[in-house]
């Protein structure tokens, strides 16, 4: 269980919606808000709420809102109180944990018929796995004979991750590999070993929800850098803000960028990198999407300048249940981080290792095979769109399996909330910033076959003419 931490009433106020833009009364309307934080991990299960007097003043609406909305809150399961220690968040018996952003569901709740697009991850290839984990079951023996403990990976899996990046332009040898259990436990390895308190980590905004959550429970400080409005850096607040905070580390995808699916230019990369070699920051570049691209790749980051730290897996390519990644980066580096893992996990397990290392010399085969299926998916989520719900800007993504949609109003949240009824998991744009942001955009993958995208647009597009726009302001947030 995550440790237990305390949101400030300020703290609880940037993350909810605008109050007004949600249906029914004004404390219903708190209360629903907040069960849509947790659901969405937003905020973690046993963080203690502020208190009612506290959340009133810094929403600026009555105690007694408060105190009905948190006890609907009691009353539905999603808050426990304990004498002398305040109101803990929870999650009711019988709600189901989902592998994906949308942390939790309710048991029954909704229709039947549910499409999720809470997760921007695939299914397995048929086939694959089945003959790939029968010849690793063949090549296993050979490690049974000592510990099975391998704190950097196995020498195998290390070579061939080092052999695909010098293929790539990046020379790299197999001791500047570590294999991780996917790309966000290097991304905590990471902060773990680099950041103390208080460091500050840029990041862009929106970006991969994962690593902001990284960052908050290392005790760092986020500081997110916007977007450009058509996707891409903006390299002049990229430098600019490099320069003004001297970030201790720098998260970037700058590969088919998560959750906008943008690819950014080698000389937009070279002029960030220059500036972070300046401040001293150093630059780790999440490779999560490198191999599922519709336009041809960039040159590698790591190429650009040798001391970029690259992470991976082979999560988004073959399979979310692999749970096979890698960090490259200095040797030194590399065995320091090899020693603090052994005292955490002491290692990844041999098996899966096997397993990818024969999967490795496929992986091009694999990601082919994998983008003849998503480019017609994507172009049919895009033409839903403007076929149901012309009135988003959506720009057509250069890959990943994600397309960033800007909604004609501020209702991401309230947006979500009702989908869920109507049969749709989505997760508010607001999960992919900090402080309540983004609340005008939705991320929507494009993982699904074309019949079921086309069905999601139609249900969210049926909810989104459902909710009233025209009186966001003018709803008064004080009841008796």
């Amino acid at each position: 269980m995550a440790p237990v931490s305390r949101l400030s009433g300020r703290t609880l106020a940037a993350l909810l919606p605008d109050l007004r833009t949600l249906p029914g009364p004004v404390y219903s309307a708190l209360g629903d808000a907040v069960t849509a934080l947790v659901l969405d991990g937003r905020i973690a299960t046993e963080t203690r709420l502020p208190s009612e007097r506290e959340l009133a003043v810094a929403l600026q609406v009555s105690r007694a809102t408060v105190t009905a909305a948190y006890d609907a809150l009691r009353g539905d399961g999603f808050l426990a109180s304990r004498t002398g220690s305040g109101s803990f968040v929870t999650v009711p018996a019988g709600s189901v944990p989902r592998p994906s952003l949308s942390r939790w569901t309710m048991a029954g709740a909704g229709p039947a018929d549910v499409i999720d697009l809470s997760c921007a991850a695939l299914p397995a290839p048929p086939g694959l796995l089945e003959v790939a984990v029968a010849a690793a079951a063949r090549s296993i023996t050979p490690h049974t004979v000592d510990d099975g403990y391998a704190p950097a990976g196995l020498p195998a899996l290390r070579a061939a991750v080092a052999e695909r990046f010098t293929a790539r332009g990046v020379a790299t040898g197999p001791d500047q590999v570590l294999i991780t259990n996917g790309a966000l436990h290097g991304w905590d390895l990471l902060l773990r070993l680099l950041v103390g308190p208080g460091d500050r980590v840029l990041t862009e905004l929106p970006t991969y929800p994962g690593a902001l959550d990284a960052i908050r429970g290392n005790g760092a400080r986020v500081v997110p850098v916007p977007m450009a409005a058509g996707g891409g850096w903006q390299v002049d607040q990229l430098q600019a803000t490099l320069r003004q905070t001297s970030p201790r580390l720098a998260y970037l995808t700058p590969d088919f960028h998560n959750p906008t699916g943008a690819l950014i230019p080698e000389s937009d990369r070279r002029d960030v990198l220059r500036v972070a070699r300046q401040t001293g920051t150093t630059v780790v570049v999440d490779e999560s999407f490198v191999n599922l691209g519709f336009c041809p790749p960039e040159r590698a980051t790591a190429a650009i300048d040798s001391s970029v730290i690259s992470i991976g897996s082979l999560s988004k390519p073959i399979w979310g249940g692999l749970r096979i990644g890698w960090l490259r980066a200095s040797v030194d580096l590399v065995h320091r981080l090899a020693a603090l893992r052994a005292g955490i996990d002491m290692a990844g397990p041999v098996l899966d290792q096997l397993v990818a290392t024969e999967l490795f010399g496929k992986l091009d085969e694999i990601t082919a095979a994998r983008l003849s299926e998503l480019r017609p998916q994507r172009d049919a989520l895009v033409a839903a769109l403007a076929r149901e719900l012309p009135e988003w800007q959506v720009a057509v993504p250069q890959g990943g399996l994600s397309l960033w949609a800007e909604l004609d109003a501020p209702l991401s949240t309230p947006l979500t909330l009702l989908a869920a009824q109507a049969g749709v998991i989505v997760v508010p744009g607001s999960r992919f910033g900090v402080d309540g942001t983004l609340e005008r955009f939705l991320r929507l993958p494009f993982s699904l076959p074309a019949p079921r995208l086309d069905d999601a647009v139609r249900r969210l597009a049926g909810v989104w003419a459902g909710i009233d726009r025209a009186g966001i302001g003018t709803r008064q947030l004080v009841v008796a």
